[in-house]
């Protein structure tokens, strides 16, 4: 949910395996200290607790967002409904009722390999030694 509207988010084969293989108690995956569901400020708070400066949830968006304009051929529109923001001019959004779904799946699809990938060559750098 964002800004009170549903937002769908299609998960890669990858990441659907690894949250299977997590264990868990009740219905999430990821709970909150009381064991109930996390909060908006969840990840920020987590960020800070690992003491890394700099480093943001926005930051973490931002790498999507110039990964998919930059190498590669999804629309803008798709990118965009990935990240959860409105599209277009009221009455665009009027007649633009879908979420494009089975494209933010190619989309997230590109975006597991392309992490995969990266997480497999020695581009990767250690935020803190």
């Amino acid at each position: 949910m964002k800004a009170r509207r549903e937002h769908r988010v299609p998960l890669s084969d990858t990441a659907i395996r690894l949250l299977q293989a997590l264990p868990r108690e009740g219905n999430h995956v990821f709970q909150s200290a009381g064991g109930g569901r996390l909060g908006p400020k969840a990840l920020h708070s987590a960020l800070v607790l690992m003491q890394w400066p700099g480093i943001t949830v926005h930051g973490f968006r931002s790498t999507f967002s110039t990964w998919a304009a930059e190498r590669t051929n999804y629309s803008f529109e798709v990118r965009e409904i990935a990240l959860a923001h409105s599209v277009g001019n009221q009455v665009e959004r009027a007649y633009q009722r879908s979420d494009l779904f089975d494209r933010r799946r190619r989309l997230m699809d590109d975006w597991a390999t392309y992490c995969a990938a990266r997480a497999a060559s020695s581009e990767v750098v250690a935020i803190r030694a």
